[in-house]
């Protein structure tokens, strides 16, 4: 008797526990694939750190291959699931393409950029969901503290000091602290002109950073943002973007030349490509996370509505913190179905929350108490240490040499701004020359054209002209 083949596809939050508790129960008896377009499993939580120069990249990242035993990793990108014929398209990194057969999925595919009908977001904004762009900002913010230092023109000084994010929730309201921190530190190396002082702007449509939180973290989140001078908007956004700044919803023209894009994230175009019923973009499951009429398909993490058992009537978030106990669970449960065994519904008890703001300071309620400041701070990297897979030496010992030592504030020049766009299905991977990205998008959407290549583009998208776009034949 062959077998049972069991094909992930994604490797984020949902998909890496699902694939390391099958691994674990399977035991050997299961031929368990993972598809994904990169190695590893990316820690998304300290993303903010690396765009900061706290942390090495590969500190957020863990080998799937060394983590992950009895897996059968595939590069590559799901173009399209055949739902009757039970296999899975995909195309790899070099364009070459593979049919998976399984007798079990587990879809969680995870989530990507979400995009709102601002006129100029998607050509001047980035986003802030992959490897590449963190690495990015963190150059681009860099660059942008070098020209304003040897700029002549105090505008143009002062636009290149002006920082904007977008969305107060938990990455726009980390990526803003730990930003307005780095900022600090690289003015000290390269000081810019008289009065002039790196400025952080965060913006929301809400009435309050994090809002999606309990009010008390809010408001501690709030009040340390202020007191290191970053401008909270509440009830405002951006109106319309373009080459030299923003126009806010208030009417305010604020000139710069970085937009981060924080608004949100939205499934995976993969779920809503197979026509199955969906709940505003994810696709509906069972409590048990398994696909009504389809007993062979689970999903779980973004790319699924799962009920909320406490909230009758309700789906659980888009969090992290549930597609990690739902990964589990899905996990369990194909376990279970190989063998006829009963599948236990997903519910989770909230555990509370923590939010980073840099150096010392945190907001944090673990189990429901509310705590600020630098304890706030202490639980939050243990948190972190705690729930990585792997690499916690590593993080804690950049975590001391960035308490001791002073920022390496240089540029790495690896990725371009024409090479993470906001519109993508695909933000862990980098767009090469010529349009095509490092790998296809998941659903077999098609690459958005290179900036060089389309027709009557810029060359280089962005708030700022910039010089780096590939020459001819540029590899």
């Amino acid at each position: 008797m062959s077998r049972p083949r069991i094909v992930i596809v994604g490797a984020g939050f949902a998909g890496y526990r699902a694939a390391r508790t099958l691994s674990r129960a399977a035991r050997g008896r299961a031929d368990i694939t993972l598809l994904n377009p990169t190695d590893y499993f990316l820690y998304l939580p300290l993303l903010p750190q690396v765009a900061a120069g706290i942390l090495e990249p590969r500190r957020v990242t863990v080998s799937l291959s060394g983590t992950l035993r009895g897996v059968r990793l595939v590069l590559g990108e799901a173009d399209h699931i055949d739902l009757d014929a039970r296999s899975v398209h995909c195309t790899g990194p070099e364009g070459d393409t593979a049919t998976l057969a399984y007798d079990r999925l587990v879809l969680a595919a995870g989530s990507v950029n979400k995009l709102l009908p601002v006129p100029g977001v998607a050509e001047h904004a980035h986003g802030f969901r992959g490897l590449p762009e963190a690495l990015y900002l963190r150059d681009h913010v860099t660059r942008q503290i070098e020209l304003a230092a040897s700029a002549d023109d105090p505008k143009s000084c002062a636009a290149r000091c002006t920082f904007v994010v977008v969305g107060a929730g938990y990455t726009g309201t980390e990526v803003a602290a730990q930003g307005q921190l780095l900022t600090d530190a690289l003015v000290r190396k390269h000081p810019l002109r008289d009065g002039v002082r790196p400025r952080w702007l965060l913006l929301d449509l809400a009435g309050r950073v994090l809002p999606e939180l309990d009010r008390r973290l809010s408001d501690t989140a709030g009040r340390v943002l202020r007191g290191r001078g970053v401008e909270v908007r509440t009830g405002t956004s951006v109106k319309e973007a373009t080459r030299d700044g923003v126009l806010l919803t208030d009417g305010e023209f604020v000139d710069t030349r970085t937009l981060v894009w924080c608004v949100g994230v939205r499934p995976d175009p993969l779920a809503e490509s197979l026509g199955l019923p969906m709940e505003r973009g994810r696709l509906l499951v069972e409590p048990t996370l398994r696909v009504p009429g389809r007993p062979e398909v689970f999903a779980c993490g973004d790319a699924a509505a799962v009920p909320d058992l406490d909230e009758p009537g309700q789906y659980t978030p888009m969090t992290a913190q549930h597609a990690w106990r739902q990964g589990k669970v899905a996990g369990q449960n194909v376990a279970a179905s190989l063998i006829g065994g009963e599948l236990r519904s997903y519910r989770h008890k909230d555990l509370g929350f923590v939010v980073d703001l840099g150096g010392v300071q945190a907001a944090a309620n673990p189990l429901g108490v509310p705590l600020s400041g630098p304890l706030a701070g202490a639980v939050t990297r243990g948190y972190h240490l705690a729930a990585m897979p792997g690499n916690r030496v590593r993080v804690a010992a950049d975590w001391l040499l960035d308490a001791v030592l002073p920022r390496q504030g240089v540029q790495l020049g690896l990725v371009r701004s024409w090479s993470v766009p906001l519109d993508t299905a695909s933000p862990e991977l980098v767009r090469m020359p010529g349009g095509e990205p490092a790998g296809h998008r998941s659903g077999g959407a098609p690459a958005r054209d290179h900036p060089a290549t389309a027709p009557g583009a810029h060359p280089a998208p962005g708030p700022v002209k910039r010089s780096d776009t590939p020459a001819q034949g540029d590899q």
